[in-house]
C-alpha cells in the first residue's frame, strides 16, 4: 500500500481534517488573514463609495457649465504667499463677467466666490458651510431644488441685498419643522433675511465643512466678507442649450482676451476649468488615495502571511512522525510538499472568505454611518481571495518545503 494525493481535492481534505484535529492552531493560523483582508475590504469599500459619490455630485452639475479661474492648480496655492506666475494676473472681476456673457455661444456668465461660514439663529450655531456668493443661476450649475420662497431679484443682486436661500438640512437644525421664511440669521457678525429654502441633490458626497449651506448675492458677500480672491473667486459660465462645450469655451477665451487687451500671441492671463477636467482631478487624487490606503491596509495581510508560516512550521514538526509514516508508506517528496502547499493555502483561502463577509458586512456599516450610498466593490472580493490563498502558497514554501526534506527514517524517530 502508498500513499497517495491524486489531485488537489483530496489536499483541501486532508487540509480540513487537519483543522478539525487542531481547532486552535488552525484559528490563530487564519485570524492575521481575516483581519487583513477584512481590513482590506473596509478600506476598498470606503475609497470605492467616496469615489463615487464624489463623482455623483460632479455629474449633478450641468455638463454645459465651466469655469473662469485667476489660475489654475491642482492645490490651492498659499494667497499670502502667491508665486510669481500668479500675481502677473489680474483677479477676475464683474467686467470678465459681463464681457463673457455677451458672447453668442454663452447662455449665462456671473462672478460667484466660495465662502466658509457658520450660519447662526438665537445661540444656535451649524457647522462650518459652503455659502455661496452667487446669483439665480446657482441651481442650474449645482443641481438641486428650490423647495420654498424665491430666488434673488434684479435689484436685490444689484445692491447686494442682504437676503440669503438657506439648504433644507441646515435650516431643520436651525429651526426644528418651523418655518424658514422671513427669519434672519447672522453668517459672522452680518444679519441675513431667508426668502427661501433650497435641497440639494440627491447621493452628494459632503466632507465636513464642504456642504452648501446658503446662498447670498454675490455683491452681498464681496460687501460683508473677506475671500480669497485667487482660490474662491471665479466666473461661473453656462452654455447655450444645443451648443458644444468647447465652442463655448473658444467663444469665452475669445471675448476675455479682447476685454484684457492681449495681443495675438499672448498666453491667456487666466484659466478655464471644465466638469471634464475636475473629474480627472478627482479621479487621479481618489486613485493615490486609494493606492496608499490600500499599501497600508496590506501590511495587516502581510503580518497574517507571516502568522501562517510561523504556524505552518510549528505543524510541520508536530507531524514528524506522521510526515515519516507517509514516506514510508511511498509519499514522494513533491506529494508532501504539495500537501503542506494546499493545507497552507486552504487555511488562507477559508480566513479569506471570513473576511470578506466580515469586510463587506464593516464597509457597509461605515459608509451608512457616513451616509455614503454605494455597492459593495466585488472586484475586491475576488483580488482579496487571489491575494489570501497567494499569501497561503508563498508563506506555506517553506515549511511545506522543510515536510518534503525530511529524512523518513529521522521522521519515525522523532518523539
Amino acid at each position: 500500500m502508498t500513499f497517495r494525493i491524486p489531485n488537489v481535492g483530496e489536499g483541501v481534505l486532508l487540509a480540513f481534517d487537519a483543522m478539525r484535529a487542531s481547532k486552535l492552531r488552525s484559528a490563530l493560523t487564519i485570524l492575521g488573514v481575516v483581519i487583513g483582508v477584512t481590513t482590506v475590504m473596509v478600506m476598498a469599500s470606503l475609497v470605492e463609495g467616496i469615489r463615487s459619490q464624489i463623482f455623483a455630485s460632479i455629474e449633478n452639475a450641468s455638463p454645459q457649465t465651466f469655469y473662469v479661474i485667476r489660475f489654475f492648480s491642482s492645490t490651492p496655492v498659499n494667497p499670502q504667499n502667491l508665486p510669481a506666475e500668479v500675481r502677473v494676473r489680474p483677479v477676475v472681476n464683474e467686467e470678465d463677467a459681463i464681457a463673457v456673457r455677451r458672447a453668442p455661444s454663452i447662455r449665462h456668465a456671473g462672478l460667484w466666490v466660495q465662502l466658509r461660514q457658520r450660519i447662526e439663529y438665537q445661540g444656535e450655531r451649524s457647522q462650518g458651510l459652503l455659502v455661496w456668493g452667487a446669483d439665480n443661476a446657482y441651481l442650474d450649475v449645482q443641481g438641486g431644488t428650490l423647495l420654498q420662497g424665491r430666488w434673488f431679484s434684479t435689484g436685490e443682486l444689484a445692491d447686494g441685498s442682504q437676503m440669503m436661500v438657506i439648504e433644507q438640512d441646515v435650516a431643520t437644525k436651525l429651526f426644528g419643522h418651523n418655518d424658514a421664511i422671513g427669519r434672519v440669521v447672522r453668517i459672522g457678525e452680518h444679519p441675513f433675511t431667508i426668502i427661501g429654502v433650497f435641497q440639494n441633490p440627491e447621493n452628494i458626497f459632503q466632507p465636513p465643512g464642504s456642504q452648501n449651506g446658503a446662498v447670498i448675492p454675490f455683491r452681498a458677500a464681496r460687501q460683508n466678507f473677506h475671500y480669497d480672491e485667487t482660490n474662491a473667486l471665479f466666473v461661473i459660465v453656462l452654455a447655450q442649450r444645443g451648443v458644444g462645450i468647447e465652442r463655448a469655451k473658444d467663444d469665452a477665451i475669445a471675448a476675455l482676451r479682447q476685454r484684457r487687451g492681449l495681443r495675438p500671441g499672448a498666453p491667456n492671463n487666466f484659466d478655464l476649468l471644465t466638469q471634464d477636467q475636475i473629474l480627472g482631478i478627482v479621479d487621479k487624487l481618489t486613485s493615490a488615495f486609494f493606492l496608499v490606503m490600500i499599501a497600508l491596509s496590506s501590511v495587516a495581510l502581510l503580518v497574517g502571511g507571516i502568522g501562517v508560516m510561523a504556524i505552518m512550521m510549528v505543524s510541520v514538526t508536530d507531524r514528524t512522525r506522521e510526515i515519516g509514516v507517509r514516506k514510508a508508506l511511498g509519499a514522494t517528496r513533491g506529494e508532501i510538499l504539495l500537501q503542506f502547499l494546499v493545507e497552507a493555502a486552504t487555511l488562507t483561502a477559508f480566513g479569506g472568505l471570513i473576511g470578506i463577509a466580515t469586510g463587506m458586512i464593516g464597509g457597509e456599516i461605515l459608509k451608512s454611518v457616513l451616509g455614503i450610498k454605494s455597492g459593495p466593490p466585488l472586484w475586491s472580493a475576488l483580488v482579496a481571495t487571489g491575494a489570501s490563498v497567494a499569501i497561503g502558497l508563498v508563506f506555506g514554501v517553506i515549511p511545506a518545503n522543510r515536510a518534503a526534506k525530511m529524512d523518513p527514517v529521522e521522521a519515525l524517530r522523532y518523539e
